[in-house]
């Protein structure tokens, strides 16, 4: 299964993260499939950036965010673009029967 998860980068003490797709069986700091943006919690406030294109596109094809991750992108609107594409296509077909 592919997720949308964070992986840990900085020094001790000093984390950053970076919202990466990567396979579920792979460890927390290895080798991902994508880089989607990233997350800085120890600014004030916290700074994150996301590209929203990429992350829906990886959500429609099936990627599956962890719970943080799921936060993140909501604050930028990617869960609700996903839901509006997702309704749309179910009007569309329903409008064809």
């Amino acid at each position: 299964m592919v997720k949308i998860r964070l992986t840990r980068m900085g020094r001790r003490n000093r984390p950053f993260y970076r919202i990466v797709v990567v396979d579920s069986r792979k460890r927390r700091d290895g080798t991902y499939i994508d880089s989607l943006g990233f997350y800085d919690p120890l600014k004030d406030p916290a700074v994150m950036n996301v590209n929203v294109e990429r992350a829906v596109e990886w959500i429609l094809k099936g990627a599956q965010p962890t719970d943080t991750a799921r936060s993140i992108l909501s604050k930028f609107g990617v869960m609700k673009k996903v839901h509006e594409i997702k309704t749309n296509k179910e009007k569309g077909e329903a409008n064809e029967e």
